[in-house]
């Protein structure tokens, strides 16, 4: 959500934010809203004003032996006169607390729209951010790490998977229906163990390791920009206005909701491990295949509130990208980094990179993290504040948050990238250590 002030004193700003980023939101009707509003609440404040200034002279006619009763008196003015001067205020006053009435309940109207106007409102986005329509208009910024070159006829995770025991598709499908999976065996230990090493990782790094609940109140998942927009994404529990999260970021973020921060605790930085809950309504064609787009998986997140500076929040933005590289770099495997276009970013943010790791079954990077910064955005909207020690003034935080891994999607590059010819899977390195020391995976083992 952005500042109606902001809104309103950088309205072409705001257009060209709704354009390049192709989001649904009608600016005018939020501005004729507001204008409405603000009149209807200069109108009730008079009214205020006026009712204020009359039950003060009411008192006085209430009172017939009062200093001022008496001095009207003195002047020749009859007690039924005054009397009946002070019924006629009283009857002005029972008029003028209508009208604020039906002014306080048009307002209740008006604010209802203007609250729903508001979250449609898309955050500006970064001048070094491209324009573009959709992921055609990513940037690439840089790779590491070279893709395999296979002497063999080289097979996709879910024929290894499967021949090796490690992923039962099969299973998972007669359980749960289409999109969900078991991993068993060394697959299974494979997805703990990279799960424990990603959250090693980001703990050493200075993140307060934190778990959170996953179903959360709808207020969260507006909170941190999910609704309204993405409830067909979401799996809702709506007798209890609940929903099961697609990330741990909305955990994360809105757990200081309503609160005001002391500034020397910011920056503040949060991980959790958690199971996230995606419908993927619309996917279609090779997303489906396999692990990539499925209902149910663990990641690890980032998450980082900081004060309000765009310097600072965008070097928090490159710091936690570096986390998330650093535990692919530690699994060798190859990837790129894209910066996302205006069209492809979202509502909320201010700027986002994604990285995409090579999958030898695709013959293409596929998308493993996603890193985004969204200024003050979320944190109005979830009342997120901290007490700047200079101004004295409470101030909206910055908010940022990234994948540092999500499994298992990343199997798909480690079990494909880590292929033998004789079916087997050589197991990371780096991953040796949180599975007993197995070295790899082969049938019947």
């Amino acid at each position: 959500m952005l500042d109606i002030k902001f809104i309103r004193e950088n309205t072409d700003a705001v257009r060209k934010a709704i354009k390049d980023k192709n989001v649904s939101c009608d600016l005018d009707a939020l501005l004729k809203v507001d204008e409405d509003r603000r009149n209807n609440q200069m109108q009730a404040d008079q009214y205020r004003s006026e009712l204020k200034e009359l039950s003060s002279q009411i008192a006085h006619y209430k009172n017939p032996k009062s200093k001022w009763f008496q001095s009207q008196l003195a002047e020749g003015r009859s007690e039924d006169d005054l009397r009946a001067e002070g019924e006629k205020i009283h009857a002005q006053t029972g008029e003028i607390k209508q009208k604020i009435k039906d002014l306080e309940d048009a307002e209740r109207e008006i604010g209802a729209q203007f609250h729903a106007l508001m979250l449609t409102v898309p955050q500006v986005p970064s001048a070094k951010t491209p324009i573009g329509p959709d992921d055609s208009g990513n940037v690439e910024v840089r790779k590491w790490g070279e893709p395999r070159t296979f002497d063999f006829e080289p097979k996709d995770h879910v024929e290894l998977g499967t021949a090796l025991g490690i992923i039962d598709i099969e299973r998972g499908v007669k359980l749960a229906g289409s999109r969900n999976y078991l991993l068993r065996g060394a697959g299974a230990l494979m997805h703990q163990a990279i799960l424990r090493l990603a959250m090693d990782t980001i703990v050493e790094r200075g993140f307060e390791p934190v778990t959170v609940p996953v179903l959360v109140r709808d207020e969260m998942m507006e909170g941190t920009g999910y609704y309204p927009g993405g409830e067909e994404q979401a799996y809702r529990c709506e007798r209890d206005e609940k929903s099961l999260v697609g990330t741990a970021e909305v955990s994360l973020t809105a757990m200081y909701g309503d609160e005001i921060l002391e500034m020397d605790k910011l920056p503040i930085k949060l991980a959790a491990v958690s199971t996230c809950f995606r419908r993927e309504a619309g996917a279609a064609g090779k997303d489906t295949h396999g692990l990539y787009r499925i209902h149910s998986f663990d990641k690890v997140e980032q998450v980082v509130l900081c004060r309000a500076d765009d310097d600072e929040s965008e070097q928090h933005h490159h710091a936690i990208l570096a986390n998330a590289e650093a535990v692919l770099q530690a699994l060798e495997l190859p990837y790129r980094l894209l910066q996302v276009c205006t069209g492809d970013m979202g509502q909320g943010k201010v700027e986002m990179y994604d990285i995409e790791t090579w999958m030898p079954s695709r013959q293409s990077y596929g998308e493993t993290h996603s890193a985004s910064r969204f200024g003050d955005f979320q944190a109005r909207r979830l009342n997120l504040r901290y007490k700047d020690t200079d101004t004295k003034k409470n101030v909206f935080c910055h908010t940022l948050n990234n994948t540092v891994i999500a499994s298992p999607r990343i199997l798909i590059p480690i079990i494909e990238q880590y292929q033998n010819a004789d079916g087997s899977i050589t197991v990371p390195k780096a991953l040796r250590g949180y599975m007993g020391g197995m070295e790899s995976i082969a049938k019947g083992e």
